[in-house]
């Protein structure tokens, strides 16, 4: 571990956020969450996930076409071996910070997964999910104009908010912004956390 968050995520804080990510109410708004932002795209049949856990992102994206090959790379062994249990995807048990990717995909994304990382190694990760892609990279993820760092669930520096895909577009010239948009947790039928998507293109 390179890091003291991937330390934390690897152990037993990783192990008991495999509890609190399970409900039928969160596969149904990841659908409706992924629905949206896959009409944005075309010709996606391949899609890997930077930080899958249990791997909930991607089983709502089977349930909406079951022909996608899904890959998913996680940090934490007992949400590998769910998500192995689970069959519908490729499952690489590593640090984001640290994957070598083998194959190129369609869409590379991660939701929820780069406020958890160490600011000193996101432009390492932002490297691996741009070589990683064919196309499409995808981040989904809490949003601020400035770096800031916010406790999380009484942790000190285990949460970073910052503009994820600003810094990716100005690193790489030839990714555009496709769309953006916003999930609210108030949302009337399908309730998700708070977050800011940007879908980005390779031109």
């Amino acid at each position: 571990m390179k890091t003291e968050q991937e330390s934390f995520w690897a152990g037993e804080f990783g192990r008991d956020y495999i509890g609190r990510n399970q409900n039928t109410q969160l596969i149904t708004s990841n659908i409706s969450i992924f629905t949206r932002i896959l009409a944005k795209t075309r010709g996606v049949n391949a899609i890997a996930e930077f930080g899958c856990n249990i791997g909930m992102n991607l089983r709502a994206i089977n349930n909406i076409n079951p022909n996608i090959q899904l890959t998913g790379v996680e940090i934490n062994a007992d949400a590998v071996s769910e998500l192995k249990t689970w069959g519908g995807a490729k499952v690489v048990h590593d640090s984001i910070i640290d994957y070598q990717h083998e194959n190129q995909f369609d869409l590379t994304f991660t939701k929820g997964v780069l406020i958890h990382i160490n600011p000193d190694y996101l432009t390492q990760v932002y490297q691996n999910l741009y070589a990683s892609s064919k196309k499409y990279i995808l981040v989904v993820e809490y949003y601020s104009p400035k770096p800031v760092t916010i406790d999380y669930r009484g942790h000190e520096n285990r949460l970073f908010k910052r503009d994820f895909a600003g810094e990716m577009l100005e690193a790489y010239p030839d990714l555009e912004l496709v769309d953006y948009g916003f999930f609210y947790h108030r949302d009337p039928v399908f309730p998700s956390d708070d977050l800011n998507w940007f879908l980005m293109r390779k031109i």
